[in-house]
């Protein structure tokens, strides 16, 4: 027999999504701060020939530049006013959860609830102006540097671009909590998920074209196709994942009422870490990188080379890559997820997994046991993220084909999918225990 949660949620259509009036209000604000954004990444910055930058942007579409220009929406070939996207909020979060780590006076302010994430927060904001402002710099120079880019090169051209540059990310920044705390979903990766997803109309047309010059084989064609569709089914697969542990509540006495034995579920996602680890990696590769793109040619050979080393597909840019996601795999989760904290949870309410003792023991196991899924969790998405590289390394594929983008958008959508049927979930809860009220002020 199915339980009431299960009932309540087979009855979850378009319907009760339309009359849910809040649920539809937070869906209107979501999709109106992305048209923003995407009106946004239209606009350039002043003072930039647009034909040259748009050359510039072909001549380096299948290296980093590419890739990034993809996360951004175009935004960066277009060398607009988001061209540096949220990315660099992104790193200067990873930055303050590193430091959390390693710095009493931050771990102490994690520990103080909300105040402490607030100026948490506020450090996070900090940081990201003047990550922002760096990046923007050092792309001012470079294309300043690159003669024929900009109109009117000089002191003005490099303070405009900074300034409108850092103020499209701090911005971003601001849109994508709003998103989080009005709207549906997070506000960050779906600032992310419209960008690439805006490609998509664009880059199945020009992957068509392809094959119509004969530039690419038609069974090439399709089997991309397919393959992007089978990784779209393995990613929904192993998103939905989990690892149960059977939590069992003894008989327990609350004042003259008896409550019978009880069992429950522990669910362990097999990726806790979610779409964060890629994110973070392809950040962190961005960061040395967005000035090195722009400049080369003109700067000294160990750079060039470097810079070549990290294409698509290269060694060197699979290696980092497959390094760093691994390591925000693990460190991630540890973050998310506290084992010690949730034995003593489990303790304080009864229950127990059966043959642990509870309390440090039960801790040590749920640890051992997320340990082996977060192996499994980190190999999954170092191959959903470094098979398709390959493929464009090797092909010359669109990057929205890759594995990276793939899984953003598939972890993005099925996260605010769960996000609104948690509200019509609610909404239906709240309704209930009002005809339960209403039938009890009758009697």
């Amino acid at each position: 027999m199915a339980s009431a949660a299960e009932q309540l949620a087979a009855n979850i259509n378009f319907g009760s999504l339309t009359k849910s009036e809040d649920l539809m209000r937070r869906l209107w604000f979501t999709l109106g701060a992305l048209v923003i954004y995407r009106l946004g990444s239209y606009i350039p910055i002043p003072g930039v020939d647009q034909a040259a930058i748009a050359q510039l942007a072909n001549q380096n579409s299948s290296g980093i530049l590419g890739w990034v220009n993809g996360l951004a929406g175009g935004a960066l070939g277009r060398m607009a006013i988001f061209a540096l996207n949220i990315m660099p909020y992104i790193s200067a979060s990873i930055i303050m959860q590193l430091m959390s780590t390693v710095s009493p006076q931050l771990e102490a302010l994690k520990k103080e609830g909300d105040s402490g994430r607030k100026k948490i927060n506020q450090y996070t904001r900090y940081g990201t102006v003047i990550l922002a402002a760096l990046q923007a710099y050092g792309i001012a120079i470079g294309l300043v540097g690159r003669g024929g880019i900009v109109t009117n090169p000089g002191p003005f051209f490099i303070a405009s671009t900074v300034i409108t540059l850092t103020g499209g990310t701090v911005f971003l920044m601001w849109l994508g909590e709003q998103i989080t705390a009005r709207g549906i979903g997070n506000g960050t990766s779906l600032i992310i998920f419209s960008g690439i997803v805006a490609n998509l109309p664009s880059g199945v047309a020009a992957l068509l074209e392809l094959g119509r010059k004969g530039l690419m084989s038609p069974f090439l064609i399709l089997g991309i196709l397919v393959l992007a569709f089978a990784v779209i089914a393995f990613i929904v697969f192993f998103e939905r994942a989990q690892r149960r542990l059977l939590i069992q509540y003894p008989k327990r006495q609350v004042g003259m009422r008896i409550s019978q034995a009880e069992s429950s579920h522990l669910p362990l996602k097999l990726n806790t870490a979610g779409v964060i680890p890629p994110i973070f990696a392809s950040s962190l590769l961005l960061l040395p990188l967005t000035v090195a793109n722009f400049s080369a040619g003109k700067g000294p050979d160990w750079l060039n080379q470097i810079t070549a080393m990290l294409g698509h597909g290269k060694p060197l840019f699979l290696f980092f890559y497959a390094m760093l996601i691994v390591f925000f795999c693990f460190f991630y989760t540890s973050i998310m997820f506290n084992p010690k904290e949730t034995a003593d949870n489990l303790k304080k309410s009864g229950g127990f997994i059966l043959g642990i003792r509870p309390g440090e023991q039960t801790a040590d196991y749920i640890d051992r046991i997320l340990t082996r899924i977060t192996v499994i969790g980190a190999a999954y998405i170092v191959t959903i993220c470094l098979i398709p590289e390959m493929l464009v390394g090797y092909s010359g594929i669109p990057f929205y084909f890759g594995g990276t983008s793939l899984m953003i958008v598939v972890s993005v959508t099925l996260d605010t999918v769960s996000q609104i049927q948690g509200h019509l979930l609610s909404q239906q809860y709240e309704k209930l225990m009002k005809k339960s009220t209403l039938r009890g002020q009758r009697k």
